[in-house]
């Protein structure tokens, strides 16, 4: 019951993040639109053509005014994200997370307030941006680490794939609220998420548990200590095995005892656990492909497609639903194969050559760009959501730790800190690249798919060589 109480939960935490970042993409088209389209203005007898654009926004730099937003969220994100992290492992994850989505909510409802207020100067929308950035880091290193500390190794990838689905259903929710007053009063779109993220935090506060050890149940089994044993099992009897390893005799010991609690691990420390360094650089440019599209999507829609504001923001929700097949898909194969890195490996080639082909035919019919977008979302977001969720969680429990599991926290804000420097990267290379046409914008998305891949290239021997062995002890070749 906790178990699936932790689920529940962290995943509404989480899906209230993505569902409070999401307004930005889809309110861009009507920070600057196409104004001749909506007839002619009454109170403007000018030619202009930007009389409905929202200043400063109503010039010919918008693109790169839109960059700097996003930027100035994901550059916060990115560097609040390795400080957090270090935070998260010190300080009560319940209080961290909770006060984290008040915050949250407060400055995503800040933004929204700029239209009320009739505000007009870009620094305000910046500094709120920053603020946002910088307290949304409490979220993803705190809900890995509650969810790490009640599911073990066994069907973690499955498991975290599904839960993983947060993500898109947080972006899908977000387009469908912001979608309602985009077109009306975009304000609105920034103050309704901002508001269910601050009540999802309170009610976090309120019934997260953080510790199996806090109700009395057994933690789990985070490595294969024999074939036997059940990973997932819960029960008493292999529970205290299932916290590190160790045999009954060497755990006679409660674990709650203060004295025997290890330290939290160090930044360095962290960074030397076998398999961080590679996947956090291969996150760095899966999730820079990622953000692109979670920014950019609904714009390049409008400009290429030529869809209204709401129209597009509903068509680029299916990129989302692609995601949530692809991290369960992805979960499930990793598990089911042993091979984390090798299954990310195998997406990301796909997903290049799936990316130039949407960007040549996604537009051709609404079939068609129905059918592609779910495809490019399950094969981008496949491989992120693995490192992400089931990586970072073996990471941040790996047996060089020997039993430390103060040290999930951290990995995980290591690993998606780093991820978060390409979610940086991506929306503010596409302001500049999209400029100079659309088709650039997919050649770098292309390019960073392929570097993704060649930075697992030697997890993925490791991966390969383990499978070999172990096929060759099962036929005898070696004893």
């Amino acid at each position: 019951r906790y178990r699936g109480l932790t689920l529940v939960l962290t995943f509404l935490c989480y899906t209230s993040y993505h569902l409070s970042r999401k307004p930005i993409s889809i309110v861009k088209s009507q920070l600057h639109p196409n104004c001749s389209a909506l007839g002619t203005n009454p109170h403007n007898g000018s030619n202009s053509t930007t009389w409905c654009s929202w200043a400063p926004f109503d010039q010919d730099n918008y693109k790169e005014l839109f960059g700097a937003l996003d930027n100035a969220f994901l550059v916060a994100y990115a560097i609040g994200m390795f400080i957090s992290g270090i935070f998260g492992e010190r300080l009560p994850l319940r209080y961290y997370l909770s006060g984290g989505m008040v915050l949250s909510g407060l400055f995503t409802a800040l933004f929204g307030l700029g239209y009320f207020w009739d505000i007009h100067v870009l620094w305000y929308f910046i500094i709120v941006q920053v603020c946002n950035g910088l307290v949304q880091t409490t979220g993803w290193p705190s809900v890995v680490a509650c969810v790490g500390n009640w599911f073990g190794k066994g069907k973690r990838g499955l498991i975290m794939g599904i839960w993983n689905s947060h993500t898109s259903v947080g972006n899908i929710l977000g387009s469908l609220i912001a979608g309602i007053w985009v077109s009306s009063e975009w304000g609105l779109s920034f103050i309704v998420p901002g508001i269910v993220i601050a009540a999802v935090g309170v009610t976090c506060f309120f019934f997260l548990v953080e510790h199996p050890e806090d109700v009395g149940c057994s933690p789990p089994l985070h490595h294969e200590v024999s074939d036997e044993k059940d990973p997932e099992g819960g029960t008493s009897d292999d529970g205290p095995l299932g916290a590190s390893g160790r045999s009954s005799a060497e755990r006679s010991e409660s674990p709650k005892e203060p004295a025997e609690e290890p330290e939290a691990i160090s930044f360095l420390g962290a960074l030397r656990i076998p398999g961080v360094v590679e996947f956090s650089l291969c996150l760095l440019f899966a999730k820079l492909v990622s953000y692109t599209f979670l920014y950019w999507l609904p714009l390049y829609i409008v400009n290429v497609a030529h869809f209204g504001a709401k129209e597009a923001g509903d068509l680029s929700t299916l990129f989302d639903v692609g995601g949530i097949l692809g991290g369960i898909f992805a979960g499930l194969i990793s598990d089911y194969s042993g091979g984390r890195a090798t299954t990310c490996c195998a997406m990301l080639v796909v997903a290049a050559p799936m990316l130039f082909l949407y960007n040549r035919i996604g537009q051709t019919g609404i079939g068609t760009s129905i059918v592609m977008l779910i495809i490019c979302g399950a094969l981008v977001n496949g491989p992120y959501a693995l490192i992400t969720t089931a990586v970072s969680a073996d990471l941040g429990t790996h047996e060089s730790l020997k039993g430390n599991a103060r040290a999930l926290s951290t990995v995980t804000a290591i690993i998606d800190g780093t991820g978060s420097v390409g979610a940086a990267l991506g929306p503010l290379l596409a302001g500049l690249i999209s400029p100079t046409g659309w088709n650039n914008v997919f050649y770098m998305l292309i390019a960073a798919d392929i570097l993704a891949c060649l930075l697992l290239a030697r997890v993925v021997v490791k991966e390969v060589r383990g499978w070999c062995g172990c096929m060759a002890r099962k036929r005898g070749y070696v004893r």
